[in-house]
């Protein structure tokens, strides 16, 4: 693993946005697959820039990503895609036909598009990836899984009581290893213990991110607030 250490979250998203783009200058049909939340809106954000002024071409990407709660009606405000739409999909103008949701049918889709050749993650307070909590295996695929209560308690302000999402369907552990490069995003001191765990501590299902060390291409980039765990550690 690569370990880079921004000042501040605004830093971090700048360069996470620069990662990003000399991926796609290398190669401008790159497949790219992203994560919602709150640890990448920067990130997007700072790419949208970038493509309003003429620095990388998203025009050829082939847009995939990670998990979506299952059930809610498309344009959902609190949804998945209307999140990367909101932050990315329309104010860079991605054609609609180069944007792929995650469906039962992913895997093949996966296939025939390449493969992934950067995936960008962030990690859950338990070291999740995606909807893939402690306890997947590691030979999981894209599938429905059943939201934790503590998932479900921590997005209901979001929701009316009746459109309380109870499952979600997520790119499983060994796809998101088959990418060719994964960029995993932390910021904020509440990530600190768990970021030390999944980048050096025990490989284990219990925390589920700690698999990416098994991956021959990832790069961590995080902020120095969450660098108070892992500074511990010799990073």
């Amino acid at each position: 693993m690569e370990v880079i250490v921004k000042p501040d979250y605004l830093q971090m998203s700048i360069a996470a946005a620069r990662i990003i783009a000399d991926a796609i200058q290398s190669k401008p049909n790159l497949t790219l697959c992203l994560s919602a939340g709150n640890t990448p809106t920067g990130t997007y954000r700072e790419l949208v820039r970038l493509h309003e002024s003429a620095s990388v071409e998203l025009s050829a990407v082939a847009f995939f990503f990670l998990d979506e709660y299952d059930g809610l009606i498309a344009n959902h405000p609190e949804s998945f895609r209307s999140y990367l739409d909101r932050e990315l999909f329309k104010p860079a103008h991605v054609p609609a036909g180069h944007i792929h949701a995650p469906d039962l049918n992913y895997e093949e889709t996966i296939r025939n598009a390449g493969g992934i050749d950067l995936l960008i993650c962030g990690i859950g307070a338990n070291g999740h990836i995606a909807f893939n909590e402690p306890g997947s295996p590691v030979d999981s695929r894209t599938r429905i899984v059943n939201l934790s209560e503590s998932t479900m308690r921590s997005i209901q302000s979001k929701f009316k009581p009746e459109e309380l999402p109870r499952r979600a369907i997520t790119m499983g552990l060994a796809t998101i290893m088959e990418s060719r490069k994964i960029l995993l995003l932390a910021n904020g001191k509440e990530k600190a213990a768990i970021l030390s765990r999944a980048i050096r501590g025990l490989v284990t299902t219990d925390v589920p991110s700690s698999m990416l060390q098994l991956h021959p291409s990832v790069t961590v980039l995080t902020d120095q607030m969450a660098l108070e765990g892992p500074r511990e550690l010799g990073l």
